[in-house]
């Protein structure tokens, strides 16, 4: 389970005075991110009561924040032996079902145990709906309409209202947050509704806070999670939100030194109760941040062999990416694809994919395999990208800049295509860095038509970047016309300076191109005049230009014929 998407709280009725007191203890631990203290509770309750269902529940959930899949399965079943009408266990079955990818049958068990409850059973519903919204294939609409049926009283007599808790309207928001869009705001409402009813309420400051992030409010979101830690010390969530975002390889985010210390921080809220499998990671995490590598790869290898399948690969990508670090690819290589040969390519996740791409990326001195190892990387970077169903403009943009740097062109440009096309302005902010790399990408991999479109639609699209347009569409012309004899670029570069787009210009030498090309042109239209204006700057920026002294002994030496041939006839 993402501890990140998956916080549980939601669903929890801590506020139920019909559980036993062990439950409560069991939820409240939950509520802390304790899976392995609140297994251990729930536990005990099962023992104490065979026939509690809440409990079954719960501790399959519990299991679920452990990586523990199967023992979650095995929770479920045993209770729905125990308790065989037990609804809030039927959803808990739907959740797995949409866990292994089989969302027909999650909505099967989803819409059976909604019927049996009639939609207004808080536990079961806020189970049916954190299922939808937080797993990859499940139905996020589903998950708003179930809440709304849940919260809604209208027609109902006094005896029939439903009367909700924090975690209804907790969910509630959650179900917008995941639809996304403008939904954000309804998001944000909710959760203050939550915060009306439970001032104290660190969860659902946290969630607020993921809004933020999700809207690309960056500081607010960090403000946020820091409110959470604040009203709650002990809410160890929201440590893990701060370690997170700190992780991010964004330059707004990323600082490993900001992620050790929330990992700390989150430690100590946490304590033993997430399990020593979990605080064996941690730990190897904080030694990786700070770059003491040999550190974290004694711990991952010493724990690796007694992880669970579900939680073996983040363990297997922090050992593979010390050695990375370490500049030991071929160790890290060997790593990761032995775990790739056990749980096979369609088990990978987004990051596994980034690290292969980063294996791949380094260069051998056989040409053959270089070019296989780069066939490799693109691959997986596009894999990368592709992972998640949500697109994510920061990762299309690295996989964009990952390629640029291998020198593969053409799909660098395609990739910022994608982020050009593919988002909205609101959702991609940076598209005028974008489009110019886009077009920049085309001049380079020779697709000139291509970049000659590119940056016309850039000047047509940014009038206070209009300048920038049709100086790189002079460009891309010029490099259609490397011999300046059709004159094709000419029009844009008049243009160029016409607009005085030679004074916006950073550096002199990205003026060389546009006065070369324009001499090069008169010079071979035997304009001598116009060629001469263009000379004079060209040696403005350069006075020993090569292809000037080039120009001018060519005009001596025609000169020179030329005044040679009456000498010779007159002899004659």
């Amino acid at each position: 389970m993402n501890r990140r998407k998956s916080l549980i709280v939601a669903m929890l009725c801590v506020a139920n005075g019909a559980m036993a007191q062990s439950v409560e203890d069991g939820l409240k631990d939950l509520y802390y991110g304790k899976y392995e203290t609140a297994k251990q509770n729930l536990e005990k309750v099962i023992a104490a009561k065979p026939t509690e269902d809440k409990a079954y529940y719960y501790l399959g959930i519990a299991q679920l924040g452990m990586h523990d899949e199967a023992g979650a399965a095995a929770t479920f079943t045993k209770g729905l032996q125990a308790v065989p009408t037990s609804a809030l266990l039927q959803a808990g079955m739907g959740r797995l079902d949409l866990m292994k990818g089989d969302a027909a049958a999650a909505k099967q068990k989803f819409e059976a145990a909604s019927t049996a409850t009639e939609g207004r059973d808080g536990d079961v519903a806020r189970a049916i709906a954190d299922a939808n919204s937080e797993i990859k294939g499940g139905d996020r609409g589903y998950s708003l309409t179930v809440m709304e049926k849940l919260l809604n009283n209208e027609g109902r007599k006094k005896k029939q209202m439903y009367n909700p808790i924090a975690a209804d309207y907790i969910e509630l928001g959650d179900a917008y947050r995941y639809l996304g869009g403008e939904n954000g705001g309804k998001a944000i409402t909710s959760y203050d509704k939550a915060l009306e009813l439970d001032p104290n309420n660190a969860e659902a400051v946290l969630k607020q806070g993921l809004v933020n992030y999700n809207a690309k409010l960056l500081q607010d979101a960090v403000n946020d999670w820091t409110k959470a830690t604040n009203m709650d010390p002990n809410y160890a969530p929201a440590y893990y939100e701060l370690y997170q975002f700190y992780i991010t390889p964004t330059k707004a985010q990323l600082s490993l030194d900001n992620a050790a210390k929330y990992l700390e921080k989150y430690m100590a809220a946490v304590g033993e109760g997430a399990g020593k499998l979990e605080n064996e990671y941690n730990l190897a995490a904080i030694s990786f941040y700070r770059k003491d590598y040999d550190a974290a790869i004694n711990k991952a290898k010493s724990v690796l062999p007694q992880t669970t399948e579900l939680n073996k690969g983040k363990f297997v990508r922090l050992l593979t990416d010390a050695y990375l670090q370490k500049g030991d690819t071929a160790t890290g290589k060997q790593v990761i694809e032995e775990y790739v040969k056990t749980v096979g390519d369609d088990k990978l996740q987004a990051n596994d994919y980034k690290l292969l791409s980063a294996i791949y990326q380094q260069r051998t001195t056989d040409s053959s395999q270089t070019a296989l190892n780069d066939s490799l990387a693109g691959l997986y970077l596009e894999k990368y990208a592709l992972a998640d169903t949500a697109k994510d403009a920061e990762k299309y943009r690295s996989v964009a800049e990952n390629f640029k740097q291998m020198h593969d062109f053409k799909r660098s440009a395609e990739w910022y295509g994608k982020l050009v096309n593919e988002f909205t302005d609101e959702q991609n902010t940076g598209k005028v860095q974008d489009m110019f790399f886009k077009g920049t990408m085309e001049i380079y991999a020779q697709q000139y038509d291509a970049a000659d479109s590119t940056w016309g639609a850039f000047a047509a699209k940014y009038p206070n970047n209009e300048a920038l347009g049709i100086y790189w569409r002079g460009r891309a012309n010029m490099a259609k016309d490397p011999d300046a004899k059709l004159g094709v670029a000419v029009p844009y570069f008049e243009k160029f300076f016409e607009i005085k787009g030679d004074e916006k210009m950073n550096k002199p030498s990205q003026l060389m191109f546009p006065y070369q090309y324009m001499m090069i042109y008169y010079y071979n239209k035997e304009d001598q005049a116009n060629m001469k204006i263009w000379m004079d700057k060209v040696l403005s920026i350069d006075p020993n230009n090569a292809t000037v002294k080039a120009i001018q002994e060519n005009l001596e030496n025609r000169k020179a014929a030329a005044a040679a041939k009456p000498a010779q006839g007159n002899k004659k």
